[in-house]
């Protein structure tokens, strides 16, 4: 972009703002933004990944901020089957601060309040690494629909994805998360060199309008955030308002946040104004420009996290069991004569657990297809509380959010909550694609592996119905992947695959 065809308003701030450094501003607008991807380090190490990646045409470079996250050149890494199989995120290099700077730890209650499209959900999730939960939400509903196919496309299963007012959340949720972080929608002016159109929109919704709207944000996660939690603000703008104004706000209303100091590297700026922020200017770095802050909610009592009070409930729940022990717990109950802890019908309840939406008209044999599918997962456990049937739908719930801890969700607007396992369909089971994405290949007993090159590959992801040898694969359901990584199902019967993909995710 030229940066003369740049707001004359705009440019007056940012002289005043850089000072010396305004001539090297304008210089960067003559050079192209960098891309960048990173890698999915629930599926593999950034070592196992390069050493995969020499076969593609990508020229990696490291970016400095992030273990796992690289710049690229040439063939777009999109158009590979590993994008398919949920190996890397496409990201803008600097957009990958944020969730770097956010310190997860196994186990955490996380919240990513601005989500969509999950460029930063994604990543938070691979740190978790399966444990504690993760909501993320964006409050439009079709971004939010995105958001669920990258997370799940990631193999994201300790998920609750929502469409919510913050506010609303905050009603519900009050110092529920040890984690936060905040993306704040903002009047984009460190985007404008990667994406002109932001100048239109800055023109008719700037910094006043955002800024604003950015502390009725943050006052909502303030509110969600565990005493002792941390939270992290960014923004892809450089208006002072936005970034460090609306820091002030915070630290002036609330008495007990206080920033975390970040070391400026890399090429990144200590905030002007306020000791321990950052700044990230496409000069002075390959990246765009973005402000990151990480905050803390301290407490004169340590110790006293309310997620420990609350874990009460997680506690609670019974020990992972394997599948052929849950069967014969609930075929148990039926000789009995007791209640078969299952919901019926249209209505929402536990399968296994302790509760009251449960029925009495079912039996062992009305789940058995879900079983017959868990066997061909010989090596997983499972706790029979997180079990969770919504209708004709199986779902695997986070125990955060399992026994009485329904209550966290569903009074919110989810579009998924834990992992799909899949539906009951007329006396079969139909798995879901989540639940392809969650898992390793060898922990279900029937694949096809195809490498990225074999012409098959690219030909599933189309839709298409497939050819295979009978040494290839035993007749029945087959988990489909690409070098190693899954991709999806399909369904063998002879030497034909009828193809089980996922309509809305193929290859385009």
């Amino acid at each position: 972009m030229d940066y003369r065809e740049l707001p004359e308003e705009f440019l007056e701030k940012m002289k005043q703002f850089l000072g010396e450094e305004y001539p090297e501003y304008l210089a960067s607008y003559e050079e192209e933004p960098r891309s960048g991807l990173r890698v999915n380090t629930g599926r593999l190490t950034p070592e196992q990944f390069l050493e995969m990646a020499q076969t593609a045409d990508w020229n990696l470079k490291p970016v400095p901020w992030t273990k796992n996250g690289f710049y690229y050149q040439g063939e777009r890494p999109s158009r590979h089957p590993w994008y398919y199989a949920g190996l890397y995120y496409l990201q803008e290099p600097s957009a990958m601060s944020p969730a770097a700077w956010l310190p997860i730890k196994p186990g955490d209650r996380v919240l990513d309040l601005c989500a969509a499209p999950g460029g930063k959900s994604t990543e938070l999730a691979a740190k978790l690494a399966g444990t504690g939960v993760l909501f993320s939400n964006d409050i439009s509903n079709s971004r939010a629909k995105a958001l669920l196919k990258n997370l799940e496309m990631f193999g994201a299963g300790n998920i609750c994805v929502t469409s919510e007012a913050p506010e609303k959340m905050a009603g519900i949720l009050p110092e529920f998360f040890d984690k936060i972080l905040v993306d704040a929608p903002c009047s984009g002016e460190g985007m404008f060199r990667r994406d002109p159109s932001m100048v239109k929109s800055w023109n008719e919704k700037g910094p006043d309008y955002y800024a604003p709207l950015q502390r009725q944000i943050l006052d909502c996660a303030v509110q969600m955030l565990a005493p002792g939690g941390k939270l992290v603000y960014s923004t892809c703008t450089f208006d002072r308002g936005e970034d460090e104004g609306t820091i002030e706000y915070i630290l002036e209303k609330y008495p007990q946040m206080a920033v975390v100091p970040q070391k400026p590297e890399y090429g990144f700026e200590g905030s002007r104004g306020i000791e321990g922020c950052l700044r990230l200017f496409p000069h002075r770095l390959e990246g765009e420009g973005h402000f990151v802050a990480l905050l803390e909610k301290r407490t004169e009592k340590p110790d006293a996290n309310v997620k420990d009070l609350e874990n009460a409930g997680e506690k609670a729940l019974s020990d992972p069991l394997l599948v052929e022990e849950i069967e014969a717990r609930l075929c148990r109950v039926a000789e009995d004569g007791k209640s078969r802890q299952m919901a019926s019908g249209k209505a929402k309840g536990k399968m296994f657990g302790k509760g009251k939406n449960v029925a009495q008209n079912q039996t062992a044999e009305d789940f058995s297809p879900l079983f017959e599918l868990l066997r061909q997962l010989p090596v997983r456990t499972w706790n029979p509380e997180q079990f969770y049937r919504d209708g004709e739908r199986i779902y695997y719930l986070p125990a955060a959010l399992a026994g009485d801890n329904t209550r966290y969700f569903k009074p919110l607007r989810c579009l998924r909550t834990g992992l799909l396992l899949g539906e009951l369909k007329k006396g079969r089971f139909e798995p879901s694609q989540a639940l392809a994405m969650n898992l390793r290949m060898q922990e279900f007993v029937n694949y096809l592996n195809f490498n990225a090159s074999d012409e098959r590959t690219i030909r599933y992801l189309k839709g298409e119905t497939l050819t295979a040898a009978e040494e290839e694969a035993a007749d029945g359901l087959v988990l489909i992947c690409v070098d190693g990584f899954p991709l999806g199902w399909a369904q063998k019967r002879g030497g034909q695959l009828k193809n089980k993909y996922n309509p809305g995710w193929r290859w385009q």
